[in-house]
């Protein structure tokens, strides 16, 4: 770990574990460069960016990994999405996997269309696959499977434009800005 991270105040450094023990990455980086800031101020100094943040963050995941409390994933199964997009008023039009990431990688957001009012609403974000752990990637392989049963359960198209292969600018279903 970098040694700067033992220069933070102490309640910097409880404030970060503590939201790394709660599994809130995004605002113990955020509680890191918070910290990083107060101890450097507006000093000309090298100083920590916001990566090397992420990184003590990542570091703190591993050492407090047998403690953390990780935040359960919503339910991602065709009888579940599907009564979700039933609750919601109108009738979906399209049901759409997307491929994006973040600093814990890849992932595939399984999204509903709708025409009235025109509007998109997320029903799930796959990170890893359940059905198949030999597949490159077993998260588009669950979202397409997902995705294809509730569009047939609807009877709309279901679009995924780069189910091999991670690419978060491939040609959405709707090209048109909502």
């Amino acid at each position: 770990m970098d040694n700067w991270w033992y220069s933070l105040p102490e309640s910097t450094r409880e404030g970060v574990d503590g939201l790394v023990l709660r599994d809130s990455r995004l605002l113990a980086v955020r509680e890191t460069w918070e910290g990083v800031k107060t101890l450097w101020g507006d000093s000309r100094a090298p100083r920590p960016g916001v990566y090397d943040c992420e990184r003590v963050v990542a570091a703190r995941y591993e050492a407090l990994a047998d403690r953390i409390v990780r935040t359960p994933e919503r339910p991602r199964d065709v009888e579940t999405l599907a009564a979700r997009i039933a609750a919601l008023p109108g009738r979906p039009a399209a049901i759409e996997a997307l491929w994006d990431g973040d600093t814990n990688g890849w992932f595939v957001a399984l999204v509903a269309h709708f025409d009235d009012p025109r509007s998109e609403v997320e029903l799930a974000l796959i990170r890893r696959g359940r059905d198949d752990a030999d597949a490159r990637w077993p998260q588009a392989r669950e979202a397409a499977t997902t995705g294809t049963a509730l569009a047939e359960r609807f009877g709309v198209p279901f679009h995924f434009a780069s189910p091999d292969d991670p690419d978060d600018e491939a040609p959405r279903w709707r090209a048109a800005d909502l």
